[in-house]
């Protein structure tokens, strides 16, 4: 072999592991060390066509494909948040020189934590699938409460979308976070929720005024009757 073209390879072979970690694409594993012990978090990053999208997962919260926004990755330094999560849930940490690691600080409202990221592998984000679009009957904003010894109230809105049927979950009592519907499906008078972001599902069947949907709400492996109202608007 001719030794410049031996050379080339060297440093190509020397070149690519710092290339394949120039930037923050891939899975990430860390834990949170807050007062109530450890949390462990998932969390997915990916660049396409579109820009970045990401999804990260709290199985100890049984959350899990919460999708990301605010995505970005300059100087070292990259930086994404919780997409609807009470008081901003964002994460910003700069990028080891071996791009295995990202060290920095989850802040929440007033609270700042530091954690520690590392890469393990290819990411692998959660992207929700198009539901089929649905009946005039289930679109708009719907109200209920959740009771599991504790009552909390839901603000559930569906709307017919470009690419179908979509929904939003919003719990005033919990910082008016905003829980994002994986999918809603409908046949006749029933409708279905599921809910992967916190575990949960909802099935329940509209009245014949079109006003009510009575069902119920599992998550966890616990249920709760959930009875939605159909509401001009959110409070």
């Amino acid at each position: 072999m001719d030794h410049r073209l031996r050379n080339i390879l060297v440093v190509l072979a020397m070149a690519s592991p710092l290339f394949a970690q120039s930037d923050i694409r891939g899975h990430w594993s860390g834990e949170l060390n807050t007062p109530g012990g450890q949390l462990g978090m998932e969390v997915d990053l990916d660049k396409g066509s579109g820009g970045w999208i990401g999804s990260i997962s709290i199985p100890a919260q049984g959350a899990s494909g919460m999708p990301l926004e605010a995505i970005s990755f300059a100087d070292g330094k990259g930086t994404f948040r919780l997409k609807g999560g009470p008081g901003d849930p964002t994460f910003s940490g700069t990028l080891s020189a071996d791009g295995k690691t990202l060290d920095g600080n989850f802040t929440q409202g007033p609270n700042s934590l530091p954690l520690k990221l590392s890469r393990t592998g290819e990411a692998n984000v959660a992207v929700p699938k198009p539901s089929p679009a649905v009946a005039a009957q289930f679109l708009g904003t719907w109200q209920g409460e959740i009771n599991f010894g504790q009552t909390l109230r839901v603000v559930l809105t569906i709307t017919n979308g470009k690419s179908g049927a979509e929904a939003e979950m919003l719990s005033p009592d919990q910082g008016n976070a905003r829980i994002p519907v994986g999918a809603i499906t409908t046949a006749g008078t029933k409708m279905l929720l599921l809910v992967p972001a916190v575990s949960g599902n909802f099935q329940g069947d509209i009245n014949k005024d079109g006003t009510e949907i009575d069902g119920t709400w599992t998550q966890f492996g616990m249920s709760s009757p959930l009875n939605l109202k159909k509401s001009a608007a959110k409070p």
